[in-house]
């Protein structure tokens, strides 16, 4: 018996959901930062093919932008310690030799993978059930800002994400996730935004 109540007590402590008295897990809700970090501590998070959006960071991915280029063939996102350690794979943008110039996002010829990852992580407005929150990732070189969802099942984890002051509107006070409310802001002057900027991840 004694053996009996270790075991479930250790298996309420090491998972991700607590347990009730009667043993069953709790599911861990998602009404607050701590309960959004706590479920996806330990997952990985995969974006790739058709959930991989036409703009991500609000750039287009068929602009050759330099070391900024937006053109992806997948993105892992790895949640430990309370931070996220992304790995991408870019893909190829051809057609478009010269910074500045737009041609076509090739995701089936990858280039070498990238990997940072995040300092801190702000979420704020957290709406009942994660259906809507702003956030904040901060990465030792730059920022991304906006609002994020999770689906009803909690298996997709969607991110609408802009470089910091690269654009407005994208909270959840102005609408939910891939609403038309965003203004992309660049060289002083803001435009509606008619991109899609949702990364749509598969929570593993």
């Amino acid at each position: 018996m004694k053996t009996k109540l270790l075991s479930a007590v250790m298996l309420c402590t090491v998972g991700l959901a607590g347990c009730g008295d009667d043993g069953e897990a709790v599911e861990t809700n998602l009404n607050t930062q701590s309960g959004i970090m706590t479920f996806l501590e330990g997952k990985t998070l995969v974006m790739e093919g058709a959930s991989i959006p036409s703009h991500p960071n609000g750039v287009n991915e068929g602009t050759n932008f330099g070391a900024s280029s937006q053109c992806y063939q997948k993105v892992t996102m790895s949640v430990m310690g309370g931070n996220f350690k992304v790995d991408s794979i870019p893909g190829t943008i051809e057609g478009a030799p010269n910074t500045g110039q737009t041609g076509t996002c090739n995701p089936e010829l990858p280039k070498n993978a990238l990997s940072f990852t995040s300092t801190n992580v702000l979420m704020e407005n957290v709406a009942t059930g994660g259906t809507c929150f702003d956030v904040v990732f901060t990465y030792p070189s730059f920022k991304q800002v906006g609002r994020g969802s999770f689906s009803a099942d909690r298996k997709t984890l969607s991110l609408e994400l802009f470089f910091e002051n690269g654009a407005t509107g994208a909270n959840c006070e102005a609408g939910p996730v891939g609403s038309k409310t965003v203004n992309i802001v660049f060289q002083g002057q803001s435009a509606p935004f008619t991109g899609d900027a949702v990364q749509k991840y598969t929570i593993q």
